[in-house]
């Protein structure tokens, strides 16, 4: 490291000891551009200030023997005695020890440069501004190869990490989260983003390898702050306040009450039926007309957060606090979610050989989400969508109505709840308190040498709580009063893990080896206990005695547990800095496994060259160089407690004579051969910096496959068992990541730009013996495909005349002129769903091409502009609401655009919806129950996440070193031609929870809403 320093002094009149005096001047960077924000402080005294837009700074000071310490970050510190001089100008040169970026890894870290894995990190000076509840929401859009969605917007859940589109039958695709070393066992929704000091991403093997049979869908390392500036006491506090709004564009257009009525009344007219009088004059409802029960759950929503911080590092210790508070009202009425968090991290040097340190995270989060999401019958906003609109929310005293029927005469088949109602009155609740700690010792008998022993406890205690009242109801045809239902779930997870490592550092000339070795042992315990009851006599007291009857169906208890015993070693090699080997290898013995299966092991390899260290290299305009590649192998050990077990029933009763007996019988065949998923994994990668690392580019090729897929395979039925969980198939992927880092202007405005863009692909190429094919709901996974295909029918329009309808294939008895029109994939001349001659065929993706983001950022003076954006191209979503929503019979309401249906041959339409004749189901029924390629949509998108502008103001007084305030603007724009929602990144179950699942991925169930978000906030620094 050279430093260099050049004074440019004038000449002043001197001052004597203690007289106060100001000293004036500027501090610039090794090319003489100012440096805006650098900080100069007087040693040993409460006086400081920092550098203007000009790099120019004004300082009282206490007399000639005052020591200013100037300070800027990625640049070596200058200490300058003032002496008799009133202007001191300072030349700072960089700092390469700060330059030399420290990236965590696997159970260490490393110099950025001398990583030979797929590593990419994220610093919280990335991400801080951004205000944002969920750690997840602040990384779209910023790293290559994950694809982060945000799938709902319920508060507090939604988000979904896919790295390297990795997945897996039934395993599982989520990744590992180790946060502070500690491999937990759930997400990380709800941890508190303020506490975060770097996030990295280990995608591939190489950096993977040492978490072994949880590692096939990469890891996530969160590392919460600890230290601050040495010597000093830093305490900050962040609040932001705002509001949240669905946006009218992206909402699904569905017919108004008087739209709604002609509809209906042209249905009758096609078929030469009587008009009923409900529907005779349409014009009668268009008072009526902002009668939208999708808009009436809707509403504008608070949110705040606060978070205070205090970070103290002295010589011997650090102590870093972070206290949070984080309410969020839902855009939902009655859905909220409220955070409470505390972070303390304590590190102690009890010598110059021992180091200790604690940390403590509790944490209290309490939410209410009144089954929003689902399909329909099951989730009030897929149910409110297609509810007639000329049925009344509210009665004459604007209460909500109990329920709502129109006479059969009509074809209104169904009793509708009112939803409005069901959201206020249905409890869905959740309370939980995380616990989450860690302890160690570190001891370093030798140079080089460092023995360290971890204890780390992770504890959550869930209170669920549901009630439906006899007034409401989640549930389609359901009359009101029904029954009153509670249930109660209460649910403890435990989980310990205990780490003993030592790690060698030894240099011997141009040689230098890091050797990690140790053994880990991690235990997880989880108790269960649900009870449910119904029947009330008062609403009001949804109390367990004040039912009537308890459920036993509904109540139950389990308990369930895992250990994990495991071996670990590193080598670590380079020579003179440029040539660099890493070999790791990781051995798993795990109770989830077959006693004949029980431990596995997890090798990898990699090496780097920093070709721009050598002397041949000469290059001028590529300021670093480096090539890299890895190979390893990694697990995926998601595959449930005791699957390898032949499972108990203890619920089978057995008759003898009059006597019912209690009895148990077995429900499932053993496998002790069971074990974990494996993937091998290549990756090749390049690093660049150009033109003295202003461009910065990160390329990575990887090709990994995964074998030993679990999967309950069928079996005969000679066995008395229907299914045996196996061991099968494989799986391939491959794909390409593009990192791209530049500094685009700099000096007093700069512009900084992060951009990445990703290919994942994958292909099924193998099943089980005799099995070529996997179904989910909507979708297929076949051999030589990529997995999880759309499936069904291909839709070729509508039959436009008696010709057409003569000369196509039809559906025997089915297919009439205006009805929908069906390719004969198969060219038997006749159109089949399922059977022998089945029609179906692959009829779209849910997976991408490609996923990008890009992040801009801008600087003028003290003004700071951010704007983030994040995309994806290719993949399509399964319209799923539309079997409710574009329903022809006039059953439920319906989508705007389906009065541009077929209606004649006059008339036809813009052929995508067919003809209402009959409305009985047996000609329309095709269109909406036999999955087919109009439930396909495109959903390719760019949106902007997040636009924050933001001023700071420095020397107020000296209470605050720093104010910043800002204004931001979360899910700012979605650029988007998806016509099925306003969510282009939602994924699904049947049941509104999850992101999907592996088999049946993309499907919109028109879930809760992503809002558009605006904010204020300020930073302080004291």
């Amino acid at each position: 490291m050279i430093l260099v320093a050049a004074f440019a002094l004038t000449s002043s009149s001197s001052f004597g000891s203690g007289r106060q005096s100001v000293i004036k001047g500027t501090v610039s960077d090794e090319s003489g551009a100012p440096l805006p924000g650098a900080s100069v402080t007087v040693k040993g005294a409460q006086l400081g200030a920092s550098t203007d837009e000009n790099g120019a700074f004004t300082l009282e000071v206490p007399g000639p023997d005052a020591v200013l310490v100037i300070t800027s970050i990625g640049y070596a510190t200058q200490e300058i005695t003032v002496g008799s001089r009133t202007t001191i100008d300072v030349t700072l040169v960089p700092d390469q020890q700060q330059l030399e970026e420290v990236v965590v890894v696997g159970y260490g870290s490393q110099l950025k440069r001398e990583v030979t894995g797929a590593v990419q990190t994220i610093s919280s000076q990335d991400i801080k501004d951004i205000p944002v509840p969920q750690v997840a929401q602040k990384l779209q859009g910023k790293v290559a190869g994950v694809q982060i969605n945000q799938t709902t917007g319920i508060p507090g859940r939604g988000m979904s990490v896919r790295i390297r589109g990795q997945m897996s039958v039934s395993a599982g695709s989520d990744p590992l989260y180790v946060v502070d070393g500690f491999p937990i066992t759930g997400g990380i929704n709800s941890l508190n983003p303020d506490e975060i000091a770097d996030i990295s991403i280990l995608k591939d093997a190489a950096s993977t390898s040492l978490y072994g049979s949880r590692a096939a869908n990469g890891v996530v390392l969160i590392t919460t702050k600890k230290r601050g500036t040495p010597g000093q006491t830093n305490v900050s506090f962040n609040a932001y306040t705002g509001w949240q709004k669905v946006p009218q564009k992206g909402r699904i257009e569905m017919m108004n009450a008087e739209e709604f009525a002609q509809f209906k009344k042209e249905i009758y007219e096609d078929v030469g039926r009587p008009v009923p009088e409900a529907f005779q004059n349409p014009s009668q409802y268009r008072d009526m007309n902002d009668n939208n029960w999708y808009d009436a759950l809707l509403r504008t929503a608070p949110i705040q957060s606060y978070n205070l911080s205090m970070v103290q590092t002295r010589e011997n210790s650090n102590t870093s606090i972070t206290a949070g508070i984080f309410d969020q009202q839902g855009v939902v009425l009655n859905t909220d979610y409220r955070r409470y968090s505390l972070r303390m991290n304590n590190d102690f040097s009890v010598s110059d050989k021992v180091k200790m340190g604690f940390n403590v995270a509790p944490q209290y989060v309490e939410d209410n989400i009144p089954r929003t999401d689902g399909d329909r019958g099951t989730g009030i906003l897929f149910n409110a969508l297609h509810t007639w609109p000329i049925m009344p929310i509210y009665d004459e005293n604007g209460e909500p109505t109990l329920s709502n029927q129109f006479p059969a005469s009509t074809g209104n088949i169904y009793v509708y709840p009112n939803w409005v109602r069901a959201a206020e009155e249905l409890v869905n609740e959740t309370k939980e308190v995380n616990v989450l700690s860690n302890a160690y010792i570190q001891y370093e008998p030798l140079d080089g040498l460092v023995l360290k022993s971890t204890f780390n406890v992770e504890f959550s205690n869930h209170k669920f709580f549901f009630f439906n009242p006899s007034t409401a109801t989640s549930g389609m045809n359901v009359p009101i009063p029904t029954t009153a239902v509670s249930t109660r779930m209460n649910y403890e997870e435990r989980s310990w893990l205990n780490e003993n490592l030592a790690t060698y550092t030894r240099s011997f000339g141009d040689h230098n080896f890091e050797l990690l070795g140790g053994f880990t042992n991690q235990t997880f315990h989880r108790e269960l206990t649900r009870l449910q009851a119904d029947t009330y006599s008062d609403d009001r007291l949804p109390t367990v005695q004040g039912a009537l009857n308890i459920n036993r169906g509904g109540t139950n208890n389990a308990a369930d547990q895992w250990s994990l015993t495991s071996f670990v070693s590193r080598l670590t090699y380079n020579y003179k800095g440029k040539y660099l080997f890493t070999a790791a290898v990781r051995s798993d013995g795990s109770s989830r496994f077959g006693s004949e299966n029980r431990w596995g092991t997890f090798p990898s390899v990699s090496a780097g060259w920093i070709l721009s260290d050598e002397d041949f290299f000469t290059f001028d305009k590529i300021s670093f160089a480096k090539v890299r590649a890895s190979f390893g192998v990694i697990g995926n050990n998601n595959i449930g407690n005791y699957t390898q077990h032949a499972l108990i029933n203890n619920t089978v009763n057995a008759v003898f004579g009059d006597v019912v007996a209690p009895g148990a019988a077995i429900s499932s065949l053993a496998n002790r051969g069971l074990g974990w998923e494996t993937t091998r994994q290549f990756d090749m990668g390049l690093d660049l910096g150009l033109f003295n690392d202003r461009v910065q580019l990160i390329y990575d090729f990887y090709t990994k496959r995964t074998t030993n897929l679990l999967y309950s395979v069928q079996i005969p039925q000679e066995s008395g068992f229907g299914n045996f969980n196996d061991n099968i198939g494989e799986i391939k992927f491959w794909g390409h990541e593009l990192a791209l880092s530049t500094r685009n202007l700099e000096g007093k405005l700069s512009w900084t730009t992060n951009a990445n863009i990703s290919f994942n692909r994958n292909k099924v190429m193998e099943l089980a013996d005799g099995i070529d094919r996997v179904y989910g709901t909507f979708h297929i996974t076949q051999v030589g495909k990529p997995f999880g295909q759309f499936y069904g029918l291909v839709a070729d329009g509508v039959y436009m005349n008696q010709e057409d309808l003569e000369n196509s294939p039809q559906i025997p008895g089915r297919s009439v002129v205006g009805s929908i029109k069906i390719k004969d994939v198969n060219g038997d001349g006749v159109i089949s769903y399922g059977g022998d001659f089945d029609d179906r065929t692959i009829i779209g993706s849910p997976f991408p091409k490609f996923t990008y983001g890009i992040t801009n950022n801008f600087r003028y003076g003290k003004f700071d502009l951010s704007i983030v954006g994040s995309g994806s191209f290719g993949n399509e979503l399964l319209v799923r609401h539309i079997y409710s929503t574009a329903n022809l019979d006039g059953v439920f309401n319906v989508l705007r655009d389906v009065k541009y249906r077929f209606r004649s041959e006059e008339n036809p339409g813009r052929g995508f919806y067919g003809i209402t004749a009959g409305a009985d189901g047996n000609i329309t029924g095709v269109e909406r129950d036999w999955m087919n390629s109009r439930f396909i949509a495109n959903a390719s998108f760019f949106a902007i996440k997040n636009i924050t502008l933001g001023h700071t103001f420095d020397e107020l007084d000296r209470f605050f070193r720093s104010v910043r305030v800002y204004a931001s603007v979360q899910q700012a724009f979605v650029f988007t031609n998806y016509w099925g929602g306003p969510n282009p990144e939602t994924s699904a179950e049947g049941d509104g929870n999850g992101d999907g699942g592996n088999l049946s991925q993309g499907v919109d169930l028109s879930s809760y809403p992503v809002p558009r978000t605006f904010t204020f906030g300020v930073n302080m620094n004291f």
